[in-house]
């Protein structure tokens, strides 16, 4: 598998992580609407910062070489065209993730403070978690795999939260945060289906068509469907004619295979972008994607690698996988574009491995350009 990850053992795919009827009993009803985001930015206003928009004449200029589509100048009107990426892997802890999980922690009890959050995840959930109970002086435990990244086990740790390394894979995490969860009475914040943390995450759409009013595209990796789908209840709403496109990894595909398939889908994910492996799509996101995002398309790993590179050689920006899975997909013509249009891509976090860089740089090699 690349960079070590391993797939799920056979029989590992836990089906109880898959949202069930007890818990979502009416997939139409799952909306988050744009003023339950506007609310969510208001709340955390002030904490955390809002990310700059950052444009690339490089990137445009391979976009128009390779596919024959001009893009747009976007608001400085001057005829050079820009492909625009909003610098989420700028935000606080390296990714939007603190957005949707201080949305959530600020509107616990008083009761729910007191018993603390648990949550799982290999990455930057369980450091915006661990950031945000840490702002608000909530205990945090955090259920990361027995693989998880050294340097984020130790970044997570430096926020304050309490880790445990179990299972050798999500599923085995995922029964023991479930255990924790019950045996101590602690409240679980999910990393992605959840409508506080959807709405928190909304706000990089609210920024989005602030900073370019006239957005035409955006383009958004996708795991579980947080981000795309917070970001698709501020823009579709503000801009109802822009379109917002998904991109994930081919085999870590959860949204679309729930897509295609009308219901939630389990899976084991296999990705150099581990940032977008969700073992399944939310039935929150699942239902908010279905009626606003127009297209998921799924890319292969040198694509993704090759978006990693270019925004490190070209535009200057240390990207993750997860972060530049959008960024490749566009580079490679994945994307429907047409001349003129402002185009922007979400780069959703910078929380890389360095010691991964080689294996990075050999995999964009093998991409089609």
């Amino acid at each position: 598998m690349p960079g070590g990850l391993e797939a799920w053992r056979p029989g590992g795919c836990d089906t109880r992580l898959v949202p069930d009827a007890a818990t979502h009993p009416d997939v139409a009803t799952h909306d988050v609407a744009l003023a339950d985001v506007q609310a969510a930015a208001t709340r955390i206003a002030g904490r955390v910062p809002t990310t700059p928009m950052l444009s690339s004449r490089a990137a445009a200029r391979v976009v128009e070489r390779q596919h024959g589509v001009r893009l747009g100048p976007g608001p400085a009107d001057d005829g050079q065209a820009r492909l625009f990426l909003k610098a989420e892997h700028l935000q606080l802890t390296g990714s939007f993730k603190p957005r949707g999980a201080l949305n959530r922690v600020m509107q616990l009890d008083e009761d729910e403070r007191q018993r603390g959050i648990v949550t799982l995840s290999a990455g930057n959930h369980a450091q915006a978690v661990a950031w945000a109970a840490a702002s608000y002086g909530v205990p945090v435990t955090v259920v990361m795999p027995l693989g998880a990244s050294q340097a984020k086990v130790a970044a997570t740790e430096g926020y304050g939260a309490t880790v445990i390394l179990y299972g050798e894979h999500v599923g085995d995490t995922f029964t023991e945060m479930e255990r924790l969860r019950d045996e101590r009475g602690l409240v679980y914040l999910p990393p992605f289906d959840d409508p506080d943390v959807i709405a928190g995450q909304g706000m990089v759409g609210l920024e989005i068509v602030e900073q370019l009013p006239a957005v035409d595209v955006v383009v958004v990796g996708v795991g579980g469907g947080g981000l795309i789908s917070g970001i698709s209840s501020a823009v579709r709403r503000l801009r109802p004619e822009a379109r917002v496109y998904g991109v994930e990894p081919e085999r870590s595909n959860a949204v679309g295979l729930a897509l295609a398939a009308g219901k939630v889908v389990p899976l084991a994910p296999v990705s150099i972008a581990d940032g977008l492996g969700a073992p399944f799509a939310g039935a929150w996101t699942l239902d908010i994607v279905r009626r606003l995002v127009t297209e998921v398309i799924a890319v292969d790993e040198p694509t993704i690698a090759r978006g990693v590179i270019f925004a490190l050689e070209r535009c200057k920006q240390l990207l993750e996988p997860a972060g530049a899975a959008a960024l490749g997909a566009v580079l490679a013509g994945r994307i429907p574009l047409n001349d003129g249009e402002t185009v922007c891509v979400v780069a959703s976090g910078g929380n890389v491995d360095l010691a991964r860089l080689d294996e990075i740089r050999g995999l964009a090699a093998l991409a089609e350009v």
